[in-house]
Order: C-alpha cells, then structure tokens, then sequence
C-alpha cells in the first residue's frame, strides 16, 4: 500500500477451457493482481507489466483500477523481461537492453523516465529503451516468436539434409557467418522447449485471429508445427531404425529438461518423444541429473498446458507408471537397453564411457543423438548405430523404412 511502483510478475498461462482454449493468455492471476492493488492502494501508484501479457493488456488493467480507484491515480508501464534460465542473473545485471512501454501523455512519460531512473543505477542510458504501451507488450512475445523462429527454420533444414546428405551443422555454420544473420538459435535439435515459445507463439497466433490477419496467424503457427513435427520425426526414426517396433524394448533417455543447467521439464521436447514411445509400448528409463522421478511421472501424466495448471494434474496410469523407470545413473538407465535418446544437452553426456555402455546394451546398439553432443564417429567406431539430427546417414538407418 506504500509503495511508489508495483512490480507484477504473475503467471499468464495458455487457458485450457472455454474463449480462446489451447492459444488465448490466461489473464485470471493478473486481474486478481490487479484488484488486489486497487483495494490496498492509499496513493499514485506506478504499475509495471512484467508478465508477458497479449497487447492492450494494459489497457484492461487501467479500466479495473480506474473503476475501483477511489480517487488514487494509476499509471501502467509495461516492462517486459529478458531472461533465460540458467544465465538470469547476469541477464539482470548485463542486459542486452532494458525496454519501457508507457502512456504518450505527460503522466505517462514522467512515470516511464521513473522506472528509467532505477535502471540507470547499474544499466547504460543508451541500452535503456522507451517505446509506447503497446509496442512493449508486443515486442515481448515478438522477440520470443523470432528465436523459436530461427529454431524451427534449421529444425526444418535438419529434415532436408537428411534426405540430401548434408550436413545441418555445416549449413548452419556457413549461414550464421552472414552477419545479417548471425550464428545463435541455429542449432539443429529434436525441438524447443520451455515455458515461454509456445505459449508465447499461440498467443500471438491468437492476437492475430482476433484482429482479423489469419495469414499472419498461420505464418506463426507454422513454427508450432514444424517443432512437433521435429518431435515426431525423432520418434518415427527410433522406431523405424529399430525394425518398426520398440514394443518391450527398453529405452534409455539421456536428458528431460527442456535444456542443460536447468531442472526445468516444461514443454520438453522429452514428454512427446517418451509419450510416442510409449505408445509404442516401449519400456523407457530415464536419467536427468536435475529433475526428479515425481516430476517425470507429473509430466508425462498431463495433458497439454497443464502444466501451467498444477490443480489439473492427472494420474499417471497403472500401465504407463510400469513402462516407466527413473534412475540416478546414465549406466543404469542404459544397462540392457536396445537404445539410447539423448534428449538434454548435457554435458556430462559427452563424457560418458560408451565403451562400457556398450558392452551393458542390448545389440544392435542405437544411440538417437536430439541434440548433437557426442562424436558419432567415435561412436561408431565402438559398434553403435548412430542417429544425429540432420547429419548424414550411416548405412543402417538408409536401408530401414524412410520416415515421413
């Protein structure tokens, strides 16, 4: 009630039911949020947007404050965060820059020049930027839309290769040397993940819906589709390589969070590959040096977006809890399986003795590389089978079934 500005980091989930269902910001916490501070609030407040919310939010907010303010003034600035996981804090004190949205008006201006004064503390003046309300709420899910982009576009390329025997990782090298493009978000992998892209995407597909630009939606919701595609793909290249059938075979997977450094699983690409696995009755055993079995079995027990829903969990059922085993050690997991799915980069998994892995698996012996982080070459020299996301094809993977 006695502060000057409100900073609110509230989550904006992708709603699961009714208007919008399955693309549509859930928006229920920052109302309340809003409510909450209109009925404590004792003077002129600054509230700041930090949640990434569908543009005119903030105009949705100024009408519950307005209308419940008793004479207490509001101004909105959105404030958008940058951060990735596992690099948050020097992202907070080495920002590549910091953007301020507000009102064009003389209250508006005056609150955006106060948020600006406490940034300066310890960011540079010229890397602080200034825009409207909503060209801040938008360039938050339009930074976000652009790196899932650039993944897709080289997940798409990965395809390509492997059809022509090029190599995705030459490709990419080759085309980030353009400085118009640069080398970052260019890694071929089995997918994005995180709690951010795709549910930042299907908010912007919805956006776009809503204002009447569906060749714009489309565009966007391309990305989405070529990411489940690279999920599929993966699943239909274990299964195909391994005589069209996992059923009873035991699966090693390498990795479930969404990507190194962090225990975070939401939207892993490891759900959808372990899920398509399952569904082929493969028996699967899992190993992530950060996350937990109860957050594994968790996951793969949820429907879509509901992690972002915790009250919605569902059961894991009886069939699928016994398909599944957690371990705490790479060479457990691995120890009689017909393959291994690297799904984390990881790098533990780089230096792990595949000699002795080799010798404890079942043969032939698949390694199913999602993210390019051991030498296949080295591996094949072991014995292995080796599959690597858009590089060329050994001759055991040419002579199985073409996947679609």
């Amino acid at each position: 009630s006695e502060a000057d500005i409100i900073f609110v980091s509230v989550n904006t989930p992708t709603k699961t039911r009714g208007l919008g269902a399955g693309k549509a910001a859930d928006l229920t916490y920052w109302e309340s949020a809003a409510r909450m501070i209109a009925d404590v609030a004792k003077s002129d407040k600054i509230v700041v947007e930090k949640s990434t919310v569908p543009v005119k939010t903030a105009e949705a907010i100024e009408k519950i404050l307005t209308h419940n303010s008793n004479g207490i003034n509001f101004q909105i600035l959105s404030n958008p965060e940058f951060l990735a996981e596992g690099t948050a804090i020097q992202d907070l004190f080495n920002p590549d820059r910091v953007l301020i949205g507000g009102r064009e008006t003389p209250e508006g201006q005056k609150a955006v020049q106060t948020l600006k004064a406490v940034y300066a503390h310890w960011v540079p003046e010229d890397q602080i930027l200034t825009t409207n309300l909503w060209s801040a709420e938008l360039s938050k899910l339009a930074a976000n839309a652009f790196l899932a982009q650039r993944i897709s576009s080289v997940n798409a390329m990965s395809a390509l290769c492997e059809a022509t025997g090029a190599n995705v990782s030459e490709v990419s090298y080759a085309v980030g040397k353009d400085s118009r493009i640069g080398p970052k978000f260019l890694n071929a992998s089995v997918g994005f993940g995180g709690s951010c892209f795709q549910k930042d995407i299907l908010n912007l597909v919805y956006i776009c819906e809503c204002n009447g630009l569906p060749e714009v939606a489309n565009y966007w919701k391309q990305v989405i589709k070529i990411n489940d595609y690279q999920k599929s793909r993966f699943v239909n290249r274990v299964v195909s390589s391994m005589f069209n059938t996992v059923a009873n075979k035991k699966i090693a997977v390498l990795g479930f969070a969404f990507k190194k450094d962090t225990g975070d699983t939401r939207e892993t690409p490891a759900i959808d590959v372990c899920k398509g696995l399952l569904g082929d009755k493969a028996k699967i055993s899992i190993y992530d040096p950060q996350v937990t079995e109860d957050q594994i079995q968790r996951d793969l027990a949820m429907n879509k977006f509901d992690w972002d829903h915790p009250v919605h969990l569902q059961p894991m059922s009886p069939t699928t809890t016994k398909q599944v085993s957690v371990t705490w050690d790479a060479y457990e997991a691995t120890k009689d399986a017909h393959g291994i799915c690297i799904m984390t980069e990881w790098d533990e998994f780089k230096t792990l003795d595949y000699k002795k892995i080799y010798d404890s698996m079942q043969k032939p012996a698949f390694v199913f590389d999602g993210r390019n982080v051991v030498d296949s070459e080295k591996l094949r020299e072991i014995g292995f089978i080796v599959y690597s996301i858009g590089k060329p094809l050994d001759g055991w993977l040419k002579d199985m079934p073409a996947v679609a």
